[in-house]
């Protein structure tokens, strides 16, 4: 039987899967590689948390399953989180689900509530993830426009009037992956009063809710807005901003009835993350706010030395307000290559990796996304390799590859 299986003939290799053999093959050349691709967390878990695992580990009570909504605690800190940073009152035994990550808990709310067939409205260029999660489920996706504004106001009305059958959902995500585009409560007032109006269910991705740089104007939750609540799920992570991403921890938050669904879905497929994790995961957010402060300082720097290193090297870097990630047009004289070549081009020619913006959805072609995954030096190093690519012809001729 050679066949390829339904759900897998929809889905494209991974957005790394194209640059991971190419650095392989690079490192075994013994080339050293900046890896700027993809959104790894370098930074170390806080010791306080670490430590509040290394304790609960020790007692074996906890190497039982847990639960697949998450242990009472964690859904308890979440909803204090909620209510502290955003104002928001949440019943923790109705409206929060503890996740493996909020990527698995994206899958499966979409499997929960996609029947063959429907149509749902998602951002594009966005994190992979938003659109297969439907598509896996036998959804159909209809692009929209990733920036917040007038268009995208405008592409919500033609897609819901012009779809047939009508969109069931509408994702968002704002901090984004990867454009690192913003959302005000204004714009999601807006989207919400529509979306009610069209019964619509809204999904947000809100896992850079605390990885910002201008503060004065942390990012919102949708669930701020009056009645959202009643259409409305929302995703977060610890991932970023405990530097937890191995750990996988996230939660859903919302509305009961998708809580619900999400919950009877998790409860066939898991039983929640290993115990001392979650306890781990309480310890973070009923901790300090100082260590969330860190992680964003750290960024922020990252971000102002690649984008002035970057800029002086001949290749200017959009200044990202939140996330991560900058989001990157391809260099002119390299855009006719557009984004994967060029993705393969700089691992081969100055040993720095980065993500292809056609990985996150075709719009994203003609730009790269780079991640603030590597230290003040590396990140310098990284803008001198370029600088000499970039310096090399004009962009035009062949160029002598990076050597050990």
């Amino acid at each position: 039987m050679s066949e390829v299986f339904h759900r897998i003939r929809r889905l494209p290799p991974y957005v790394f899967a194209h640059i991971d053999p190419i650095k392989a093959k690079a490192r075994a050349n013994g080339v050293d590689i900046i890896d700027l691709g993809m959104g790894n967390p370098d930074m170390p878990t806080p010791d306080h948390i670490v430590e509040k695992l290394q304790e609960t580990v020790k007692d074996s009570r906890t190497h039982r399953y847990s639960t697949s909504r998450g242990i009472p605690g964690l859904r308890k800190a979440q909803a204090s989180y909620y209510g502290r940073r955003f104002g928001v009152k949440l019943n923790p035994d109705t409206q929060v689900v503890a996740t493996l990550g909020s990527k698995e808990g994206f899958a499966n709310m979409a499997s929960a509530i996609t029947a063959p067939g429907d149509v749902v409205l998602v951002p594009n260029p966005t994190y992979p993830i938003h659109s297969f999660g439907f598509i896996m489920s036998g959804g159909v996706v209809r692009s929209m426009p990733a920036e917040p504004g007038e268009d995208f106001m405008r592409a919500l009305d033609r897609g819901v009037r012009h779809s047939i059958p009508k969109p069931i959902a509408l994702v968002l995500n704002y901090p984004a992956n990867p454009t690192a585009y913003t959302a005000d409560l204004d714009f999601y007032t807006e989207v919400v009063k529509y979306c009610r109006a069209n019964d619509i269910l809204i999904l947000s991705d809100l896992a850079y809710s605390e990885i910002y740089f201008d503060e004065k104007n942390p990012p919102p939750s949708i669930l701020q807005v009056p009645g959202a609540i009643d259409i409305s799920v929302e995703f977060t992570s610890m991932s970023k901003t405990y530097s937890m991403p191995g750990w996988r921890v996230g939660f859903a938050v919302g509305n009961e009835r998708l809580i619900a669904a999400l919950a009877r879905v998790k409860s066939y497929l898991d039983y929640g993350a290993f115990t001392p994790i979650q306890v781990a995961a309480v310890a973070a957010l009923n901790g300090s706010d100082e260590v969330i402060e860190e992680v964003r300082k750290v960024y922020k720097h990252r971000r102002d030395v690649m984008v002035e290193s970057f800029g002086r090297a001949g290749w200017e870097i959009p200044v990202p307000k939140a996330t991560m990630f900058a989001w990157a047009p391809i260099p002119p004289q390299y855009a006719h290559l557009g984004s994967l070549e060029f993705a393969k081009l700089l691992v081969q020619e100055t040993g720095v990796a980065v993500a292809p913006g056609v990985g996150f959805g075709e719009y994203g072609d003609q730009y790269i996304r780079l991640a603030f995954v590597e230290n003040e030096q590396r990140i310098r190093q990284a803008a001198r390799n370029i600088k000499k690519l970039l310096g090399s012809n004009g962009g035009q001729g062949n160029v002598v590859p990076l050597t050990a």
